[in-house]
């Protein structure tokens, strides 16, 4: 409901609509234990004893850890009679690193802009300051 003499502010944020895998890799890259784990298995492949073992975690913990690794196709893991292995996943970030990219060129032209305005207040400045 609107009300009567008030404009509708709208928050494009919460509007925009990222795609899932992007937000699926984000959410798993958001944690140091996992970005851990992605460097290790980046070394050799690693049981999910071993990695819980270095981490110093509970079983549980680093399962599910590995798992939202897993739902982001970070990771992969094979179980073998008792030992469940993880592997780097084939999910190679291309696509979150093209993201990065272009939110990097955006804020980069803002920010050359931004210097270009600050130039110009201190050229302003500094022309007033002599004429007085």
């Amino acid at each position: 409901m609107q009300i009567p003499g008030r404009r509708r502010t709208v928050n494009h944020m919460v509007h925009h609509q990222t795609p899932a895998r992007l937000d699926a890799t984000f959410a798993a890259l958001s944690d140091v234990t996992r970005r851990g784990v992605l460097e290790q298995l980046w070394r050799a492949d690693a049981s999910i004893s071993d990695l819980a073992a270095k981490f110093d975690m509970t079983l549980t913990g680093m399962k599910k850890h590995v798992g939202v690794l897993e739902q982001a196709g970070l990771v992969t893991t094979e179980k073998v009679g008792r030992v469940r292995t993880c592997r780097l996943g084939p999910h190679r970030l291309e696509e979150e690193a093209a993201w990065i990219a272009r939110h990097h060129r955006l804020w980069s032209a803002r920010f050359d802009a931004l210097d270009t305005i600050v130039e110009d207040l201190k050229r302003k400045e500094k022309e007033d300051g002599q004429r007085k």
